[in-house]
């Protein structure tokens, strides 16, 4: 048997209002005297006094860094200024693409990573793979953060639409999880403990996606599930119980339409036509959806209906040795069109 590998957060700190203790949490991590944070403009401009402040009553000296584009090219180079700074522990503060781009230049540097997400609009917060821009857009293992540090207050204060994305990545466990099952039948490694924690993580989502519709979504709830996820892949050792084929459509439609919807509603509109190819409950999955204010369609996410079947017809494609729904199935242009509006899709 090969060995198999964990990495998972040391640490995790959720709070209310509880910014201020940054500080303290990295401090505990064993971060020394200097500290990279990787942000975006308006995650650094809301939230950077407050960070600053929290680091320089320990003495902590802080050095921000501008993510730029998650390509290839612009990684290395913020890795090397990361470098050049010489900190002992890098932060990514923000949202998916802060935190990806701290997660590899960490990797790259060999120092750990703490997650201090804004948004809770994916379950990258905790998981150790980064999303990577490129001819074929994919998932790529790096460093599991060493800490997870979250103000719910500040997720609060987030676009809805955020969390919504969030809900989107969590209810795709559930096409994950069975696609992994496919891939188990034909002698993949399947774990079982990470499979079931990342589908209790989607089933959390749709047992309360009612209540939610109704009361507005719980970002306690959200958060915990989308960090739930995150360690479901640092246990599995592979980003496979939180990414299927509903992941491989979300993936193409990047390379189709860059730019159009975020992440986790792509995988959400994914999930139930995935969910439709896997024999499973479709109909449930889109309305998780809609009750979280989460798109269910192309139009709402701004791709047209040939862009969907392009996606579907090649998303395999961008990964042919993760064996998944779309492998077995095979859907032509035909059969993807059905399926697209079969489902409401388009």
């Amino acid at each position: 048997m090969r060995p198999h590998r964990m990495e998972l957060p040391r640490l995790i700190e959720i709070g209310e209002g509880n910014l201020a203790g940054f500080g303290r949490f990295v401090r505990r991590l064993g971060c020394g005297g200097r500290i990279s944070l990787v942000s975006g403009p308006g995650a650094r401009g809301r939230l950077g006094r407050r960070i600053e402040a929290s680091l320089g009553a320990l003495g902590i000296r802080a050095r921000w860094h501008e993510a730029g584009e998650n390509r290839p090219g612009p990684l290395r180079r913020l890795a090397g200024e990361v470098g050049r700074f010489r900190p002992s522990m890098v932060a990514g503060v923000g949202g998916g693409r802060p935190v990806d781009a701290a997660k590899l230049a960490s990797h790259r540097l060999g120092i750990p990573f703490v997650s201090l997400p804004t948004a809770a609009s994916h379950d990258g917060i905790a998981s150790p793979f980064a999303s990577v821009a490129g001819r074929r857009p994919h998932s790529m293992v790096a460093t599991a953060p060493t800490g997870v540090f979250v103000d719910i207050r500040v997720i609060r204060g987030a676009p809805a639409r955020l969390i919504a994305s969030g809900c989107g990545d969590l209810v795709a466990n559930m096409v994950a999880v069975r696609d992994w099952q496919l891939g188990h039948a034909r002698g993949e490694y399947y774990g079982r403990y990470a499979a079931d924690l990342a589908a209790m993580s989607a089933r959390i989502i749709m047992e309360n996606s009612r209540r939610f519709a109704g009361e507005g979504t719980d970002a306690r709830v959200v958060v915990e599930a989308l960090i739930s996820a995150g360690v479901a892949s640092c246990i599995a050792g592979s980003s496979r119980p939180c990414s299927g084929s509903e992941h491989l459509f979300s993936h193409a439609l990047d390379r189709i339409a860059p730019g159009a919807g975020l992440h986790g509603e792509k995988c959400g509109i994914g999930s139930i036509m995935m969910s439709r190819l896997q024999g499973g409950d479709w109909r449930r999955v889109r309305r998780a959806l809609r009750d979280v204010g989460a798109p269910t369609s192309a139009e709402q996410v701004g791709v047209s209906a040939a862009d969907v079947v392009e996606a579907v017809v090649t998303a395999q494609s961008l990964r042919p040795g993760r064996h998944t729904i779309l492998a077995e199935k095979r859907p032509g242009r035909r059969a993807a069109e059905r399926l697209a509006r079969e489902t409401g899709v388009i």
